[in-house]
């Protein structure tokens, strides 16, 4: 199939390297945030030292930016997680593969879970910190997220696996 000249059936992709990218960005991304909003906290403690801001009025408006990010932030988490894994497997489910490479995607799959269990232990490192703990305790969705983000790679792995070597699509080649 051609679409505007280039065909689709190159560089098709849907791979455990996506779900290397996923855990990569994900973790980036949380501690992105949990850094953005401890310099938002830490912005808006210092509003109340500055005799230009006496009123009240802009530690008010700031703490209300910084509580509506703060949410929006963490539902984006959310849902950031949840598009690139549907992305992830649409792209899979292009990729014919044998399944004769199924015992490589298991140990691939184990590599990739240990891996992720390190980026969830970077992530529970920054977000256990004593500067840190409060900002993350206010981010529900993330922490949970990153928490148990080897046992998401884990599952998501087991359905890429399904997608990826499904017998009835090498069949049809």
């Amino acid at each position: 199939m051609e679409i505007f000249g280039k065909k689709l059936g190159k560089n098709k992709k849907g791979s455990l390297l996506d779900i290397v990218f996923i855990a990569i960005a994900l973790t980036f991304f949380s501690i992105v945030v949990l850094v953005g909003l401890k310099i938002a906290t830490e912005f808006e403690n210092n509003i109340d030292t500055n005799d230009l801001f006496a009123t009240g009025e802009a530690r008010s408006n700031v703490e209300n930016v910084r509580v509506k990010y703060t949410h929006t932030i963490d539902n984006t988490f959310l849902f950031l997680l949840i598009f690139m894994a549907i992305a992830t497997l649409a792209l899979a489910a292009l990729v014919a593969v044998h399944p004769l490479f199924i015992p490589f995607f298991f140990i691939g799959w184990v590599i990739v879970i240990f891996l992720s269990g390190i980026l969830s232990n970077i992530y529970q490192a920054m977000a256990g910190d004593s500067n840190l703990s409060a900002i993350a305790n206010n981010l529900t969705f993330m922490n949970k997220i990153m928490i148990a983000l080897p046992i998401i790679v884990g599952v998501f792995g087991i359905i890429l696996l399904s997608v990826m070597y499904k017998i009835s699509n090498w069949g049809n080649q």
